[in-house]
């Protein structure tokens, strides 16, 4: 068979597929906005006004991600295994800022809230790979000026990154699976309701949800899957590679 005649599937994550590799999730009871007001760490607003509360809060997580005990769990191997074996295309859209879809194999994937572990300068707008600390006074690896650089993240009231290239394949995929999301922040909470608008390349596109539990959108997907990451999503990348998804 042509690579045509596979459907094209989006893969959308979120912070319940890098839950048990010992990451914090967000809007859990015990999460991390539980714990630290987004309105002190995670808006423009709140960088100019602490920019070193704001570094602090992201040298904490950028070390943590960087712990020698956080490593891919078998959810993001199953993903990657999908996309070295899939003969049509595939794209995982991840919400996390975390690289553990890419320490597990994933190649074609776009991080729509930005990456944890690369910095951005305000100035210049050069992107640089970091893993370290990173405070007022660094200077940018590009421009040489100091104080411009932030954390590569989305913050709220910003625009998520590659929404056109995102809505694109949404658009023409066959198959949309959502993993690990709460399914009430947007725009990626909408796009369930797009694929199903849209159709897919093949006629009206499969959704699924793998889940721990359902999520705020449950009802919008034809298939709902429950339980933790590391056994749901194995499992239905072998039921997608079998060819039984959908039924």
């Amino acid at each position: 068979m042509d690579k045509r005649d596979y459907p094209a599937i989006v893969i959308l994550t979120g912070a319940g597929i890098s839950r048990e590799s010992g990451l914090e999730t967000f809007r859990d009871a015990d999460g991390i906005w539980s714990k630290v007001r987004i309105e002190d760490v995670a808006t423009p607003k709140a960088f100019a006004r602490d920019p070193e509360g704001v570094h602090e809060f992201y040298n904490a997580r950028r070390a943590g991600l960087t712990a020698g005990n956080i490593v891919p769990n078998a959810a993001h191997v199953a993903l990657a295994r999908l996309e070295a074996e899939w003969p049509g295309e595939i794209l995982v859209v991840t919400q996390n800022i975390d690289d553990l879809h890419e320490r597990a194999g994933s190649r074609n994937l776009l991080h729509m809230h930005g990456e944890l572990l690369k910095v951005r300068c305000g100035l210049c707008g050069d992107l640089a790979d970091w893993t370290g600390d990173l405070g007022v006074g660094v200077r940018c690896p590009d421009c040489g000026e100091a104080g411009a650089l932030r954390p590569h993240v989305v913050w709220f009231g910003e625009m998520p990154l590659e929404m056109e290239r995102i809505y694109e394949n949404l658009e023409r995929c066959g198959l949309f699976v959502s993993i690990g999301t709460s399914g009430n922040v947007y725009p990626a909470a909408g796009f369930v309701a797009h694929v199903k608008q849209a159709g897919g390349q093949t006629g009206r596109a499969h959704t699924a949800e793998l889940n721990l539990e359902p999520s705020e959108g449950a009802s919008h997907f034809d298939e709902t899957r429950y339980g933790p990451a590391t056994k749901v999503v194995p499992e239905y990348v072998g039921k997608i590679l079998s060819g039984g998804w959908g039924t």
